[in-house]
């Protein structure tokens, strides 16, 4: 990302929206791409560095949920999803998918801004610093290692396994506080940013998704368990 001047690509096939947030952003600094629809967003992705694209579900054709599960097995840009405000079920399918994170619609451009200006935050944390002779740290557990600096993990046999900013971010928070209870509220400010909803599920997804990639069984988990009524304890070592 080009210091101070994010790329945003916005696909969306309504002209209106397009419209009124080129307008927002280009005022705030932005560079705005826009699509009407998702081989539009394509094109753009393949043309061009995009630092993250806002995603409208519902357009005619191909909708933003089968795009982003097609985006997601090579492409890993930072997608904000827009949704309809009474769309909860496409919100948490979105989360699953590996959206990360999403606004209901009709827009708060303010709180959009706030979003999109944390996802890239996030973006920024999580990438390598190449450039540092330090030595690399990590953190290992249950034949798995998580590489801080680099945001990768591996297994026991080296394969690296995907994360998204987001899932990498909650892993780190959660390995760095080994065998300690976090609770929702602190998950939600320190891995994302943002304050706890009690209606909000997108921390109980996330850590669905991690527990299917370092969970022998998933629906038994040992490394990451849930502490009733308070929220999760990372215990690997099964204490």
């Amino acid at each position: 990302m080009t210091a101070g001047h994010p790329t945003l690509l916005v696909c969306d096939d309504e002209e209106g929206i397009r419209g009124m947030l080129e307008e927002y952003f280009s005022k705030r600094g932005y560079a705005v791409v826009v699509a009407t629809n998702t081989d539009e967003m394509r094109a753009a992705l393949a043309e061009r560095k995009i630092d993250l694209v806002l995603l409208d579900i519902r357009m005619p054709g191909e909708d933003g949920l089968s795009a982003l599960r097609s985006l997601r097995v090579s492409d890993r840009t930072p997608v904000v999803m827009l949704t309809a405000a009474d769309e909860s079920v496409d919100r948490i399918i979105g989360l699953e998918m590996g959206a990360d994170d999403y606004v209901g619609k009709p827009v708060d451009l303010r709180e959009l801004e706030a979003r999109i200006k944390a996802v890239l935050r996030r973006g920024v944390a999580a990438a390598s610093d190449s450039g540092t002779d330090a030595p690399r740290k990590s953190i290992a557990f249950a034949g798995f290692t998580l590489d801080l600096e680099a945001a990768r993990l591996t297994d026991a046999e080296g394969k690296e396994i995907e994360l998204t900013a987001m899932e990498f971010r909650l892993l780190k928070l959660l390995a760095e506080n080994r065998k300690r209870v976090l609770n929702r509220d602190q998950i939600l400010e320190q891995a994302h940013d943002r304050p706890w909803d009690p209606f909000d599920r997108s921390i109980d997804i996330r850590i669905s998704r991690l527990r299917r990639k370092i969970e022998s069984n998933p629906q038994k988990p040992e490394i990451i368990r849930t502490v009733r009524g308070i929220g999760y304890v990372f215990d690997p070592d099964g204490d």
